[in-house]
């Protein structure tokens, strides 16, 4: 066997059985290795030490519970390994950048009305995965046109759902909030948006699982709510840089449009 495939083997034990005790001697054995040897080779290979490895598996699950508001913090806080709720809210500020209640208070949707806005926007057509150009050359326009400064109000236009429209017709604008009246510079389009009232849901991690949160909020929250989603498009409003944010700390607000 293999050294990738033996770390591959306690990487899967370890997903296995994040509620045991995980000591490096039995680690190391799993993997076949020499406890003495097992720490380095686990962190050359991973990036990561294996307790960092172990305890962020733990944090990660924790995160989804509170997602699904399943049970007291407490009690969570003793499934992800730690003592006390003191020493699980500093990990998971460490790791999330907000306490635990913050963040599952974040992870409720709630109803909020814009009020009319216009904006200068870059489109995009295709795979939303690749929606990174139309951001740089939204900013590279807007800069020379002196509509970059304090209080930078941006935001995506997502016009199609990924799961029906096939990747090369996906359409999405990098968009970017401007005073009524402001002419676009050259190579951007003006976007008016009327005021509705949305349902909004925190997205709290990378940008490619946003698709669990706007399940979450369409298959979940919308069918119990009583309401109707508008036939226009959803807002995401990223709260912080992705060039100088660890992907597990974004934080995107899906705001959907409700009749």
């Amino acid at each position: 066997m293999s050294y990738q495939q033996r770390v591959l083997r306690v990487m899967r034990y370890i997903e296995d059985h994040l509620d045991e005790e995980l000591s490096l001697d039995h680690l190391a054995g799993v993997a076949c290795f020499s406890p003495f040897h097992f720490h380095r080779i686990f962190r050359g290979m991973t990036g990561e030490p294996v307790k960092e490895h172990v305890r962020r598996l733990r944090l990660e699950r924790a995160a989804g519970r509170l997602q699904q508001g399943a049970g007291p913090i407490i009690d969570i806080a003793l499934e992800a390994g730690y003592e006390s709720h003191e020493g699980f809210t500093r990990a998971f500020h460490a790791r999330y950048g907000e306490s635990p209640a913050e963040f599952r208070e974040a992870q409720s949707v709630h109803l909020l009305r814009l009020p009319a806005r216009w904006a200068v926007a870059a489109r995009h057509t295709g795979p939303y995965a690749e929606v990174g150009e139309a951001w740089q050359r939204l900013f590279a326009l807007a800069g020379p046109a002196r509509l970059l400064g304090p209080g930078l109000e941006y935001f995506g236009i997502v016009h199609d759902d990924p799961d029906a429209t096939e990747p090369a017709a996906q359409r999405y604008d990098a968009a970017l909030k401007v005073k009524p009246g402001t002419a676009p510079p050259a190579g951007l389009d003006v976007v008016e948006l009327p005021e509705r009232e949305f349902a909004v849901l925190r997205h709290s991690g990378p940008y490619h699982l946003l698709g669990l949160t706007y399940a979450r909020l369409c298959g979940e929250w919308l069918p119990q709510s009583g309401r109707e989603a508008a036939w226009t498009a959803s807002i995401e409003y990223y709260r912080n840089d992705p060039r100088s944010t660890p992907p597990e700390r974004l934080i995107t607000d899906i705001y959907l449009p409700l009749e």
